[in-house]
Order: C-alpha cells, then sequence, then structure tokens
C-alpha cells in the first residue's frame, strides 16, 4: 500500500525554521518553499527584513491574491500535513484577534532563510501530459487541443528539448554568455560606426538626390544608436506578442513544436537558468537578418550606427529579463515593479503584459496588465 503524506508537528515546523527553512502551510498542507522564496517577488526583501526579528514582523499583512497557476505551482512544494489545526502560527496573536474570520481562511507564511529539499512532489500535478524523462520538442506537438492550456501552467523543473546532446548544448546558456559575447560586438561596432560617420562621407537619401541629400555628422552617433535602442524595444514587443504568443492551430504538429521551440519552453519552466536568455549561435543567425535588412534599407554606415544601439538593446533585454526572474529588486524600485509585472504575465495574464525590459509599448497597444489586479486580496 502507498505510504500516506508525512505529518509534522508545530513543534517541529518551528526546528526547521529555526534552521533556515522557509515552509508555507495552507488547510494543515505544508509546502516548502526554501528554494522558491528569492526569486518570489518581495521574497529576498521580506528574508532580509526578518533577520533578527520574529516571523510577524517580517510579513507586511495577508498574502496578496494568488492565480490558479500560482496555486498549482505551490503543489510541486508539498512535503506533508500538519498535525494540528492551529495554522496561524506566521500571523502572530494580534493578525489572528482583530481578524479572526479572515485568519481562518489565511496560509501561515515563514521566511526564515534557505533549506533546499531533496525532492518536489509531482503526483499532486495535472499537467504532466508529457515523458519528462525524454526531449520534449517531439512530444508537445501530439498534445493537440491539450498543448495551449498544458503550456501556460508552468512547472519549476528543467527541460530538454533535443536527442543529441551537441544540439540540446546550442539551445543552452548561462546569462552571462551573451554579456561576454556581445559586449564586445557592441563596442567595436559602435567605433566603427562613429569613426566612420567623422569622415564626412555618409549622407541620407544620397541615393536618391544629391541636391538634397542629408550629411549626418559625427555627433549625430548617440542620437542614432538612441533611435536603435528604441527600434529594437518595439521589435521586442511585437516579437514577443505576436511571434513567441501565437496560438498555433491545435491540429498542426509543427506549428506547436515551433512554438514550442521558440517561446512555449520558456513559459512552462520560467525559471530554468539555463534558457532565460538566447544562445549566441541562434541568436548570431538572427542578429545577422536584422543587420543585412537594415543594410538594404539605409547607408552603409547609418545602418551600422541604427543596427548597432538595437543590438545594445537586445542585450540590455536579455540582462534584464534573466534579472526579473533571478535577481531581488528593492521593493519600490522600477525593477521590483517590472519583476512583479512579468510574473504577472507568466502566471495569469499571459495574452497581456508583453513589455519585458519597459512596459511602455503596453500602454499604445492597450495590453498593459490592469493595475488592480496588483491590488485584489483573497
Amino acid at each position: 500500500a502507498m505510504a500516506g503524506p508525512r505529518s509534522f508537528s508545530a513543534a517541529e515546523v518551528r526546528a526547521r525554521c529555526a534552521q533556515g527553512a522557509c515552509l508555507v502551510s495552507c488547510h494543515r498542507r505544508l509546502y516548502d518553499l526554501s528554494g522558491f522564496v528569492r526569486l518570489h517577488p518581495g521574497g529576498e526583501q521580506l528574508l532580509r527584513r526578518r533577520a533578527g526579528t520574529d516571523v510577524s514582523a517580517a510579513l507586511d499583512g495577508p498574502p496578496h491574491r494568488h492565480s490558479a497557476n500560482a496555486r498549482r505551482w505551490l503543489e510541486q512544494y508539498y512535503v506533508g500535513e500538519l498535525e494540528q489545526k492551529q495554522l496561524l502560527l506566521g500571523y502572530g496573536k494580534e493578525f489572528t484577534a482583530q481578524n479572526p474570520a479572515a485568519a481562518a481562511q489565511l496560509c501561515a507564511w515563514y521566511w526564515d532563510g534557505l533549506w533546499v529539499p531533496q525532492q518536489y512532489n509531482h503526483c499532486l500535478l495535472p499537467q504532466d501530459l508529457v515523458d519528462w524523462q525524454k526531449p520534449l520538442l517531439w512530444q508537445v506537438g501530439y498534445l493537440g487541443e491539450k498543448y495551449d492550456e498544458w503550456v501556460h501552467q508552468p512547472v519549476d523543473r528543467p527541460i530538454r528539448l533535443f536527442h543529441s546532446d551537441f544540439l540540446e548544448f546550442l539551445s543552452k546558456t548561462a546569462w552571462y554568455v551573451v554579456f561576454m559575447v556581445w559586449t564586445p560586438v557592441v563596442l567595436y561596432l559602435s567605433w566603427v560606426s562613429y569613426t566612420s560617420l567623422a569622415q564626412g562621407n555618409t549622407r541620407l537619401f544620397s541615393s536618391f538626390t544629391t541636391e538634397y541629400s542629408i550629411p549626418i555628422h559625427k555627433y549625430y552617433f548617440p542620437f542614432i544608436f538612441l533611435i536603435g535602442m528604441i527600434l529594437w524595444s518595439l521589435l521586442e514587443y511585437l516579437i514577443h506578442r505576436f511571434v513567441f504568443h501565437m496560438k498555433p492551430p491545435a491540429s498542426n504538429y509543427y506549428l506547436i513544436t515551433l512554438h514550442f521551440l521558440l517561446h512555449g519552453q520558456h513559459h512552462k519552466s520560467p525559471f530554468d537558468s539555463s534558457r532565460l536568455v538566447f544562445p549566441p549561435v541562434p541568436a548570431s543567425l538572427v542578429i545577422g537578418f536584422f543587420y543585412g535588412v537594415l543594410r538594404l534599407l539605409l547607408p552603409e554606415v547609418l545602418g551600422l550606427s541604427v543596427f548597432v544601439g538595437g543590438l545594445c538593446g537586445y542585450v540590455i533585454y536579455d540582462m534584464i529579463h534573466y534579472y526579473l526572474h533571478y535577481g531581488s529588486p528593492k521593493k519600490g524600485t522600477y525593477l521590483y515593479g517590472l519583476k512583479a509585472y512579468h510574473v504577472k504575465h507568466h502566471f495569469e495574464h499571459q495574452k497581456s503584459g508583453f513589455g519585458i525590459s519597459t512596459r511602455f509599448w503596453d500602454y499604445p497597444f492597450r495590453t498593459l496588465i490592469p493595475e488592480e489586479t496588483f491590488k485584489k486580496e483573497d
């Protein structure tokens, strides 16, 4: 017979917290979030604040409203059941006395450092429609109508795409590799662009007319560079919204596979650290394509100046995207709000909130995540 869930006494829970555990209890079910808490918006801040204080002093109040996906996500960290019904160990007597009705429904939160469990319990997850022991890329196309719902129910586990170790290696990269590969390229091409403009031979519209062509002075380079960054931010939004978030036809195996390769994998496993930035080899193909387009549309040096600004924007975008998943920005800062915004996109609002390095384009395109969703409480 299969053994039932392990029971934990309140004393044992407190002892684990004292040893550095981060535990959450909800309706007698106990979850260990020690390995995940720092990735949650505000988690790192709470860990810092409770240093030298009791648990209730580290809490800003009741937990904020979580989506259905967030509740499914929580089940990955289930470790057992609490023995007693007195679950409000984290809020303290003052909150319980003032809010007896609410207290009966809330979870007890422990933000007490790190204790990483050896394994997670996946048996409660409804979305395991694939064999996780095999590469996923060739399986997802068979999910058909179930694919869109499945891919937007995130899990916390690494993904393997290919059978081939070499292809698998090319599909993954550490965040700093992007910075190390492309930053020297940005610096070199910036120098080439500036020195070329300094020669005074670059003119706009010179292919159409000589008399009315406009000379491009070397001091224009910072503004052209900035235009390239702005164009990249727009392109980032458009690609994210219309390519990465297309809904592939349920009957088309190849489009589902392509969607999963491009972006579905990231939504399925948003904290797979090796898949949060664009690997340099496939990125070079895409970057080369955009460089070719700019060369066709603009004079050589002008096109290069716009291109290098866009390339810099891409590097900043990839670094910010990684930080939004793995960083711990200070509460109240721009990056803190952006992290919370991006988490909402992953767990609740996959059809809006497409801005990553900036929310600017979500305003004119009317895809902004409603502000009230950050304020509602259960």
